[in-house]
């Protein structure tokens, strides 16, 4: 039986060493050590539950959010989600994520620190639709909020823009009914795409002139927001039917997007230029 992505069915049980018994400690875990740290627990059935209800809530959420999606596009004639996208964190990244908090691997850990381990992204066209749609979700009887971020406002340092909502729903097994956490996060398609590429590239190790990319990036990212914007009042004056030009007065963020612009092509021109000795030494 595989579920989560943790494949039971056929294994060892003398497969992990005395070494390995110290798995909660290792760098590098396995997919293969997770599964006999759970053998060596008794716990293999306990985790293929609780990764089922977490499963279960997602298909939950993510039939929400595709029943708006359904009612929204008859009463505007128009569909506020670009795509709707959900995942569960597999075994690993679990491990992972606990070990970076300084937590020990434990079921009632994952239960009790991780809030992420089912997770759903809406895309959305515009940032209007981003909080018309999460106001929509807060106001259903049975979803509870746990937690609201709102980087859109308030963007984090590198840039990133998305909001987030960490909820609790309940889903009914065949003797019980338990409350399950997903998180929820919306973004336009510019966001997704800024966000998507800053997390494949955060990743490389041992970049030069990084700093200047990390002000490229954040840069960028004020752009995509100038685009956002625009993008909405271009949607709302055809909502209305106004085809006039009109000038946008730019937000505090903008002028500051703009004078900056000027200080990071002269740091990439030092930066070229510095290059440019070195090669000739």
């Amino acid at each position: 039986m595989a579920i989560g992505n943790l494949d039971l069915t056929s294994l060892d049980s003398s497969y992990m060493t005395s070494e390995q018994k110290s798995l909660l400690n290792v760098s590098n875990i396995s997919q293969k050590e997770i599964e006999q740290l759970l053998i060596m627990r008794g716990q293999v059935q306990e985790f293929q539950m609780m990764m089922m209800k977490y499963d279960c809530a997602l298909s939950e959420v993510r039939t929400k959010l595709e029943v708006l999606n359904k009612e929204l596009s008859l009463k505007n004639n128009r569909n506020p989600f670009e795509s709707i996208k959900s995942r569960i964190k597999t075994p690993v990244s679990i491990y992972e994520k606990l070990k970076r908090k300084g937590i020990p691997f434990s079921l009632e850990n994952i239960r009790d620190n991780l809030s992420d381990i089912a997770g759903c992204r809406a895309i959305c066209s515009f940032v209007d639709d981003i909080y018309m749609l999460s106001d929509c979700l807060k106001k259903q009887d049975d979803v509870t909020i746990l937690v609201e971020k709102d980087y859109i406002s308030t963007p984090k340092d590198s840039g990133y823009r998305s909001l987030h909502l960490i909820v609790e729903i309940p889903i009914f097994l065949t003797d019980t009914k338990e409350y399950m956490k997903v998180e929820v996060q919306f973004r336009t398609i510019a966001m997704d795409f800024w966000a998507s590429l800053e997390h494949k590239m955060k990743y490389k190790k041992d970049i030069e002139n990084a700093e200047l990319i990390t002000e490229d990036l954040k840069f960028s990212a004020d752009l995509i927001n100038q685009l956002d914007r625009r993008m909405q009042q271009i949607r709302e004056r055809i909502d209305a039917g106004d085809g006039k030009p009109y000038a946008m007065t730019p937000t505090k963020e903008e002028r500051r997007a703009s004078s900056e612009t000027l200080e990071i092509i002269r740091r990439e021109i030092q930066a070229e230029h510095r290059a440019m000795l070195e090669d000739d030494d």
